[in-house]
């Protein structure tokens, strides 16, 4: 079976880091394309960060770049998202997402939280 569980989320405060983890099993990792979301209480679901296969494109939503680093181990069928000088805004339910042509697969989601 098909499992992505995130992990890594909590409290921070703003200017604080985190760095969330996102453990695949039940498919061939290396095949899919791998995404950060997340959803912000009364936002819509955004498109945080994407990274190829091989790791060898990277793309980020503007509110995050220079300050959010994803990257992918495919030897450990994990993705990573590194999230620096954070900001309140950037408080939501984060979302790890597998996709390969027209699959797709969530993981259930870790609270980030930044607040004073």
């Amino acid at each position: 079976q098909v499992q992505l569980v995130e992990s890594g989320g909590g409290l921070v405060q703003p200017g604080g880091s985190l760095r969330l983890s996102c453990a695949a099993s039940g498919f061939t990792f290396s095949w899919y394309g791998m995404m950060w979301y997340r959803q912000a209480p009364g936002k819509e679901r955004e498109l945080v960060a994407s990274i190829a296969t091989d790791g060898g494109t990277t793309n980020y939503a503007d509110s995050v770049k220079g300050r959010f680093t994803i990257s992918r181990d495919n030897a450990k069928n994990a993705v990573y998202l590194q999230m620096n000088s954070l900001k309140p805004e950037d408080t939501a339910v984060y979302y790890c997402k597998a996709t390969r042509l027209w699959a797709s697969y969530w993981g259930q989601g870790t609270q980030v939280t930044v607040s004073s």
